[in-house]
C-alpha cells in the first residue's frame, strides 16, 4: 500500500528529515526530575525592576526578539531563496541524530536550500497540542499556579526515534554577512565597560519537529533566540551537576552528560541519579529570547520545525583564561592525545 504523499516521510540524500514515529506504547515511563517553570518576563518588566544581565538563573524574555528584522524576515523559504541565490552554494555539514550521547556517527555534507524547502512543507502541519514534554493545557495550568513543581511526560521521548537531519551550529553570518544587520545583537550584549565588552559568536540551528539536543552545558553565556517554531528546554543550574553524570566524551566548549534523555528507561543507573535533580522548564516560542547562564545544563526538544539562533558571549578575560584552556585541549584532541575516538567531532569508525 502506497503512503499518501502528504504523509510520506521527508527524505534528503537518503536520510530522514523528520523523526520516525514509534507506534508501540512504552512499557516503562520514568517520573524523571521535578521541575519548576522558568521565570517568564518582558523587556519592560526588567527595565522597570532595574535588572540587567547576566542573570544568575535562566530567564525567558517573552517576545524578546519580535522587534528584530530577522524575526519578520527570516523563514524557511526566504533563507532557501538566499542560499539558492549563491550559485556556488557548497554543501554544509549536518548532524545525523543525537551527537551529545552515544556513538558519534558520520556527519553528511548536504546543500541547505533543498533541506529548508522540506522544512517549510513540514511547518505547514499543525502541531499536536497534546504532544511534547508538557502539553499546552498543563503549561497554562502551571502558569496560573506559580511555584508549583511538576514532572514531565517522558513517554513523549519514547514516541519517536531521534534520527533526523539537523543543521546545528551553522555559522550563517560567515556565509552571509549581510544578515548581521537584521540581528540587533548589541541589544542583548550591551557594552557596560571596556573590560566587560563581549566578544560574540552566532550560530543558527534549523531542523524539524522532535529534533533533540542532548544534555550538556556550555562554557559561555548564551542568548538563545527563537525565530520560527517552538522548542522545549529543560535546564539545570550548575549546582545540580552531581546528579547529571558528566561524561568523558569531548565537545569543544561544552561538558556533556552520559544521560540520554531519549533513552532513559535503558539507563537505570543514570536515571536514578537524574531523578534526584531539580530542573527548570521553558517553552521557547517564536519571538522569545532565552538567557542561559554559563555552565547551566540544558537539553532541547523541538515541538515543530524551527529556526533558532544561539549567541554566545565572552569577555576578553574569559577568552584569555577559559578560552585559552579550551583551545589547548582542542589541539591535544586533534593530535590524538586527548579523548580521541570519544568526541562529537569525529566519527567512530566501524560504529556509525
Amino acid at each position: 500500500m502506497l503512503m499518501p504523499i502528504e504523509d510520506a516521510p521527508l527524505m534528503m540524500g537518503g536520510l530522514p528529515i523528520e523523526a520516525e514515529p514509534v507506534t508501540t506504547a512504552p512499557t516503562i515511563v520514568p517520573a524523571g526530575p521535578g521541575f519548576e517553570l522558568i521565570e517568564e518576563t518582558t523587556w519592560d518588566a526588567l527595565k522597570t525592576a532595574g535588572r540587567q544581565w547576566p542573570f544568575d538563573r535562566p530567564v525567558l524574555v517573552k517576545g524578546g526578539v519580535k522587534h528584530w528584522p530577522a524575526f519578520r524576515q527570516w523563514s524557511f523559504e526566504s533563507l532557501a531563496d538566499l542560499c539558492e541565490s549563491d550559485a556556488s552554494e557548497a554543501p554544509v555539514k549536518f548532524t545525523d541524530g543525537l551527537v551529545e550521547q552515544g556513538v558519534t556517527k558520520g556527519r553528511p555534507f548536504l546543500p541547505v536550500a533543498p533541506y529548508l524547502r522540506e522544512l517549510g512543507k513540514a511547518a505547514r502541519k499543525t502541531p499536536d497540542p497534546q504532544a511534547g514534554l508538557l502539553t499546552v493545557e498543563r503549561l497554562e495550568h502551571i502558569r496560573k499556579n506559580p511555584g508549583e513543581r511538576f514532572h514531565l511526560n517522558w513517554a513523549h521521548m519514547q514516541s519517536f526515534k531521534p534520527t533526523t537531519l539537523y543543521l546545528a551550529q551553522w555559522d550563517i553570518l560567515e556565509k552571509f554577512p549581510a544578515l548581521r544587520k537584521e540581528l540587533l545583537i548589541k541589544s542583548l550584549w550591551p557594552d557596560k565597560s571596556a573590560l566587560d565588552r563581549r566578544l560574540t559568536w552566532e550560530y543558527i540551528f534549523m531542523g524539524p519537529a522532535n529534533t533533540v539536543t542532548g544534555l550538556h552545558n556550555d562554557f559561555p553565556h548564551n542568548w538563545f533566540c527563537q525565530f520560527r517554531g517552538t522548542k522545549e528546554f529543560i535546564l539545570f543550574p550548575p549546582d545540580q551537576s552531581p546528579h547529571l553524570c558528566p561524561a568523558k566524551k569531548y565537545d569543544w566548549g561544552a561538558t556533556l552528560s552520559d544521560i540520554n534523555v531519549s533513552r532513559l528507561p535503558e539507563q537505570p543507573k543514570e536515571l536514578a541519579s537524574f531523578e534526584k535533580a531539580s530542573g527548570i522548564y521553558a517553552r521557547v516560542e517564536a519571538g522569545d529570547a532565552l538567557f542561559i547562564p554559563k555552565r547551566t545544563w540544558h537539553s532541547v526538544v523541538s515541538r515543530e520545525p524551527s529556526i533558532s539562533l544561539g549567541m554566545f558571549g565572552l569577555t576578553p578575560y574569559e577568552v584569555a583564561t577559559g578560552g585559552a584552556w579550551a583551545t589547548l585541549r582542542d589541539w591535544a584532541h586533534h593530535l590524538h592525545l586527548y579523548a580521541w575516538g570519544n568526541c562529537t567531532c569525529h566519527q567512530v569508525l566501524g560504529k556509525g
